[in-house]
């Protein structure tokens, strides 16, 4: 879109700024200081004695759905943003009056190629719900079984790039003349209402997105998750089982249904935990509104997710390193921390790790003054990565959406209990979970797992390592052409080779030994023998750090 045809959109925006008089939003927006000459025509309104965060909310509210997005995804980015316009803007709420039930009818039959009358029983043309993105209708299957409908919004694909054209034209006037532009970061604001949104915009993604997370808890004991109906789904439709409850936060409805509050935050904690840690698939969008409890199960309360569009994971590593980062903040280890952010690559190692582990005390020791009750995970993280920042972190994006998380959960978590100990929960199940995931049976799975891909590479080894020192004795590859490198060149292949032998014959005799046991389960002694050894050999190939 042209910047011309983006002026009367530019101008109105700056006419709600002056509106809600966000003199500080103006004044940084050089296009926009030539309005100040008009500021005294728009009329007085009371919003002076309302905060910063409440008059951005209420001017994003009235600008439209798209910079409620926005606003929402700031709201996350509490490394960025101060605390209070923060907390105002994690109030926006995404509610736009719904469009017409015979349009939505109108979709589902383009969308599933049949009339609804084939596809459903019944299905109710008033919206159950309304959002900007997408709309909800009650159906009945005909077999009796209760559904609910998602459907895209029609034009909505035209109407989420040309605003995002419009953000795109805001955030690039803000990174040019916003003073305070390099903590703000509005282009990488702007990139990931970009990257939600799209997601948001394929319910295919989202239908994925919850038969995974129902899968990860089958059960169904401490958390249900509606079943996806796929015949009945496309990308601009979703067809999901309906489910009944009340908001997390409405605490006379739990109380009234004689729910245990505080059994229920505890398991509200641990399902994140083991959502990020166990699974690394967790819900990233767990306000109130998109979880429910469900208030038919007394003895055993449990939670039920809603609302698919925002999931996140973590690189392999990463969530390593970040569980082991958690521990050591559990155990108020600094030097364990400030070494994991390093060696993790979050930061350079050029960094001094005393002046880390100093400024990771510092932000720490405060909060161990007080009851631990009184301690929120949530909010230590977040000052952490702020002091870390000044150490040149290097945060991706998925950590960002896991603070964002940690923040929903503890609210909620301390709305149902306010007296929750949040350690006390949190310390077990992250130390189980790691026990589990890293004990040596996990790593033998790996390791079978892993063997056919070893066996394929190994006779292919010696070959690589010999073209590679050709290449580095004909000064193809001047960058590693020093003795230090090639003598480490040729102990990483050495090594390499002494892992896939070890690894060769310890699986072969765990294998054996596993016949042996089956085979003559009364003569288990060679079969113990066997397996022994075959320990001794991944022991024995197992890489080691060089001295």
């Amino acid at each position: 879109m042209t910047p011309l045809r983006l002026a009367p959109r530019l101008l109105r925006v700056a006419a709600v700024l002056l509106k809600y008089q966000l003199d500080e939003l103006v004044d940084g927006a050089h296009l926009f200081r030539p309005l100040k000459l008009v500021r005294p025509l728009f009329p007085k309104s009371d919003v002076r004695g309302l905060s910063r965060g409440a008059r951005l909310r209420l001017a994003l509210t009235e600008l439209g759905p798209i910079f409620v997005k926005a606003g929402q995804v700031l709201s996350t980015r509490r490394d960025l943003v101060p605390a209070d316009v923060a907390d105002e803007l994690a109030l926006l709420q995404d509610q736009v009056p719904p469009f017409p039930g015979t349009e939505a009818r109108a979709i589902v039959e383009r969308e599933l190629r049949a009339p609804v009358t084939t596809l459903y029983a019944a299905f109710d043309e008033v919206a159950l719900a309304s959002a900007s993105i997408a709309q909800v209708h009650a159906a009945t299957l005909h077999d009796g079984r209760e559904v609910v409908v998602k459907v895209l919004r029609p034009g909505i694909d035209t109407r989420i790039a040309r605003d995002i054209d419009l953000l795109h034209a805001l955030g690039t006037l803000a990174q040019r003349w916003h003073p305070n532009a390099d903590k703000i970061r509005p282009l990488e604001v702007v990139a990931e209402v970009e990257k939600m949104l799209s997601n948001e915009l394929d319910l295919q993604r989202e239908g994925a997105s919850a038969s995974l997370l129902r899968r990860n808890f089958a059960s169904g004991i401490d958390l249900y998750v509606p079943e996806v109906h796929w015949d009945f789904s496309t990308e601009r439709v979703l067809t999901l089982e309906r489910v009944r409850g009340v908001s997390a936060d409405d605490i006379a409805a739990i109380d009234a249904a004689g729910l245990d509050r505080k059994r229920l935050a505890e398991k509200g904690v641990r399902l994140f935990y083991e959502q990020v840690f166990r699974d690394n698939f967790f819900h990233a969008d767990a306000h109130p509104g998109n979880i429910w409890v469900d208030t038919s199960r007394i003895d055993e309360p449990r939670f039920i997710a809603l609302d698919f569009g925002i999931m996140g994971s973590l690189p392999e590593a990463d969530q390593y390193w970040l569980a082991e980062n958690f521990i050591a903040l559990f155990e108020r280890d600094y030097a364990r921390i400030a070494q994991l952010h390093v060696a993790a690559g979050w930061m350079p190692s050029t960094i001094r790790l005393d002046e880390l582990e100093a400024a990771v005390r510092t932000v720490c020791e405060p909060y161990f003054t007080r009851p631990l009750s009184q301690i929120s995970i949530a909010e230590l993280v977040v000052k952490l990565f702020q002091t870390a920042r000044r150490f040149e972190l290097t945060l991706q994006p998925q950590l960002i959406l896991l603070q964002k998380t940690l923040l929903n959960i503890e609210g909620v978590g301390r709305m149902l209990d306010p007296d929750i100990d949040i350690w006390a929960v949190a310390h077990p199940v992250l130390r189980r979970i790691l026990r589990e995931r890293y004990s040596v049976r996990a790593t033998l799975r790996d390791v079978r797992r892993r063997l056919p891909e070893w066996i394929q590479s190994a006779p292919r080894m010696p070959e690589l390592v010999r073209d590679a020192l050709r290449q580095v004795a004909r000064g193809e590859h001047r960058q590693i052409a020093d003795p230090v490198a090639i003598t480490l060149a040729r102990d990483d292949a050495r090594r390499m080779r002494r892992l896939v032998a070890c690894g060769l014959l310890g699986a072969s005799l765990l294998v054996c030994a596993a016949l042996v046991g089956t085979l003559a389960p009364r003569g288990m002694w060679p079969a113990v023998a066997m397996a022994v050894a075959g320990l001794v050999a991944f022991v024995a190939g197992w890489p080691r750090r060089a001295p």
